[in-house]
């Protein structure tokens, strides 16, 4: 996959199928945009998305709103679907001010343009004037096929990164993953920590992710986790790891993930990894000794093994 970002310059001199959207999250609705573009692509043009590298209302509205999907994980998620080409668009003043009409003709004759494909909600262009009936105006002068996508419903609700976002708030990651279509997931390089997991018995892996990132509740999950390519299975803590001291001159430790991996035993320190939440167990707990987070944790690990069907490996 090409990645073209930081850059209003761009230019595809192949003939493409194009859908553009926030696509935070990557969930089930986004989906069927990307199942339809691939479709496309079958058809002989190239597969073309074409997103911002911050969602534009954080900029129209100043929104603090954290995000479900990093740039760095959409790279990823969309190079693992077959994507050609990826645009992260920086959103500029001036693109945030453009005419739709003259957004749709940028793009259009920048990427060469013979197939868009949107949800049924799509807006662009200044106060996102522009939707799918002026896409369809302008489809003969331009030369291109639309086809719109109607929204996929879960519940009796259309699902939208908002949803998602409601559900994983509120700790309800199996809602959050059949919204999404996939467990709800950080990625991040694995860290050297304080190490007090290995001391105790349960070394765990230990990430910090992104800023923008939406965190589920603090607590423990069970949880999954992607090394080189393969899945294992254990338990992951959300949170500041209350019953450890931090370190000198600092009042807390810093938010992080850990997991505890079933039956792991390799050293994947500086690993990229991504770490999927299946079901939330418990809140974080601050224990009035280690040896008291020591039992708990043996009953954590209980609780990963029965959710995955895992026995014990001696």
């Amino acid at each position: 996959m090409i990645c073209l970002e930081h850059t209003e310059q761009f230019h595809i001199e192949t003939p493409c199928a194009l859908s553009l959207g926030k696509f935070d999250g990557l969930h089930r609705g986004h989906e069927e945009l990307l199942r339809r573009l691939m479709d496309k692509r079958k058809e002989g043009l190239l597969a073309a998305v074409f997103t911002f590298d911050i969602p534009p209302k954080k900029l129209t509205e100043g929104s603090g709103v954290k995000l479900l999907s990093t740039n760095a994980e959409k790279r990823a998620l969309f190079e693992e679907r077959g994507i050609d080409y990826l645009l992260q668009c920086p959103f500029t003043p001036e693109i945030m001010c453009m005419e739709p009409e003259a957004f749709l003709d940028w793009i259009v004759r920048s990427l060469h343009v013979k197939s868009i494909v949107v949800g049924e909600d799509f807006g662009f262009g200044h106060n996102r004037r522009g939707d799918h009936r002026l896409l369809a105006r302008f489809a003969d002068e331009y030369g291109y096929a639309l086809e719109v996508v109607r929204k996929i419903r879960y519940d009796g609700r259309d699902i939208s990164s908002t949803y998602i976002r409601e559900e994983i708030l509120n700790g309800n990651m199996e809602t959050a993953a059949n919204l999404l279509g996939h467990p709800y997931g950080i990625d991040g390089t694995v860290l050297t920590g304080n190490r007090i997991g290995r001391t105790i018995g349960f070394p765990t892996a230990n990430i910090v992710a992104e800023p923008a990132k939406l965190l589920p509740p603090f607590g423990v999950y069970a949880s999954s986790i992607d090394i080189r390519g393969k899945r294992y299975y254990g338990i992951a803590n959300i949170g500041r790891k209350p019953t450890i001291k931090p370190k000198d001159g600092e009042t807390q430790n810093p938010i992080g993930v850990e997991m505890h991996i079933l039956d792991f035993h390799e050293d994947i320190y500086c690993e990229p990894v991504r770490i999927h939440f299946y079901a939330f167990e418990r809140p974080e707990t601050r224990f009035g000794s280690v040896e008291a987070l020591k039992a708990q944790i043996e009953k954590d690990i209980v609780f990963g093994r029965t959710y995955f069907g895992k026995s014990e490996t001696r």
